[in-house]
């Protein structure tokens, strides 16, 4: 039988405290604390909605955050 993939943890922070920050502030302090993916997305951006533990979501317009979410 095949392991069992290791999956990030998800760090015990809240999404919301992105929200007006702008983008590169926004990346830095997500990954100093412990978000493994981070992605920033143009308003209305098509994406796939499968979660991926450890991913933080910023939807970004004209440079600042305006959304935050996991997965």
């Amino acid at each position: 039988m095949a392991p069992v993939p290791a999956t990030p943890n998800t760090p015990d922070d809240d999404p919301e405290t992105y929200v007006g920050l702008d983008v590169r502030t926004a990346e830095r302090q997500a990954r100093e604390r412990g978000w493994t993916t981070v992605r920033a997305l143009p308003p209305d951006a098509v994406i796939t909605m499968e979660y991926l533990s450890g991913r933080l979501n910023f939807t970004v317009e004209n440079g600042t955050v305006i959304r935050s979410w996991k997965g």
